[in-house]
């Protein structure tokens, strides 16, 4: 199996905005992650629908977000972003309220995707993918196997030097904030001072900060123990079966990848076609398939192949155990101090 390009699903909304750079005109633009659905979904939704669109792509939440928020959102009609972005561009007044009478397929979400904390009841957006973060490990190179946070901020002596830890803002200063028994969503600045100094002192302990390779170093041996979301991960266990996945014992993240609709859109009927088009099962269960991400679409999960669930089993965690993890959710002003501390961290020597 060839692994796609993960999403660089950055979560902490920067004080500098790109610039806005609008897309090709269409009768519906949609804007994703390169790779984060099917390459023949916009044709597959023309045929079905009559309804002309285009995809554009964008790296990251924070491109997107300085594009939307310099254009009020105009020249977009759906957009994949992740939940604590959906939720500024709610509290910004850009997005449009979902009909669920236009979005059918709403029917297909779990009910614990109906219920998530920033949207109960899916009022402005609809969740696309969801997982967690944790440990990526080398099962035979790691003993006793990891559990704890605490494993990748102050490894054993035989890991020094072999652990990746996440560099993205939310989820660097997560593993932080869960090894000290913190909220993942924690503002206290005194509670961000202690976790800049572990993560300053762990960074000696470390191999690199890296969001996109760390499973190809721990295939090859380079890295034993990784930071990892449990996408990715599963890129690893698909070319090494000794490459395992956990969550710590303090608990971890739950993320939520959503489409959201604009305000400014100008076709906002062939909006909710295409969200009802992307949660029909056999659309929505692409991403559970080749990307290896489990979707929050209870008939597109339980129609996956028991033998894929057997042999990346994060993909069999179910909507309660993610639930019992804490969302990721937008920390307003806080975001500036999240973005000077990871810089902190990243800055010292």
């Amino acid at each position: 199996m060839t692994a796609p390009l993960r999403p660089l699903r950055a979560l902490a909304v920067g004080a500098a905005l790109s610039a806005f750079a609008g897309p090709a005109l269409a009768d519906l633009v949609i804007s994703n992650w390169d790779g984060y659905m099917a390459p023949d979904a916009i044709a597959g939704f023309t045929a079905a629908t009559g309804e002309a669109a285009e995809m554009v792509v964008h790296a990251t939440n924070e491109e997107i977000m300085g594009k939307l928020i310099a254009s009020g959102g105009k020249g977009f009609d759906v957009v994949f972003v992740s939940s604590p972005f959906a939720e500024v561009l709610n509290k910004m007044g850009l997005l449009e309220p979902i009909d669920p009478a236009k979005v059918p397929n709403l029917a297909n979400l779990y009910p614990e995707a109906t219920a998530l904390p920033h949207d109960p009841g899916n009022t402005f957006s609809v969740p696309y993918a969801w997982g967690t973060t944790g440990l990526c490990y080398r099962s035979d190179l790691v003993s006793p196997e990891p559990t704890s946070w605490k494993d990748l901020l102050t490894p054993s002596e035989a890991n020094r030097g072999k652990v990746t830890l996440l560099g993205t803002d939310r989820w660097l200063l997560a593993a932080g904030f869960l090894a000290r028994g913190y909220s993942v969503n924690d503002t206290d600045p005194a509670h961000l001072d202690e976790v800049v100094a572990d993560l300053t002192a762990a960074k000696s302990t470390m191999l690199a900060f890296d969001d996109t390779t760390f499973y190809s170093k721990l295939v090859s041996g380079e890295a034993t123990l990784a930071h990892a979301w449990d996408g990715w991960c599963n890129y690893g266990i698909a070319e090494n079966p000794a490459i395992r996945f956990t969550v710590p014992v303090e608990g971890s993240d739950l993320w939520v990848d959503t489409m959201v609709v604009l305000k400014a859109s100008n076709n906002k009927d062939g909006a909710f076609k295409f969200i009802n088009y992307i949660l029909d099962a056999d659309n929505h269960r692409w991403a559970a398939e080749n990307i290896l991400y489990k979707v929050p679409n209870k008939p597109a999960m339980d129609s996956l192949s028991p033998d894929l669930v057997a042999k990346f089993p994060n993909m069999g965690m179910t909507p309660a155990e993610l639930l019992k993890l804490e969302q990721l959710r937008d920390v307003g002003d806080a975001a500036r101090a999240y973005s000077r501390a990871v810089s902190a961290v990243k800055a010292a020597n």
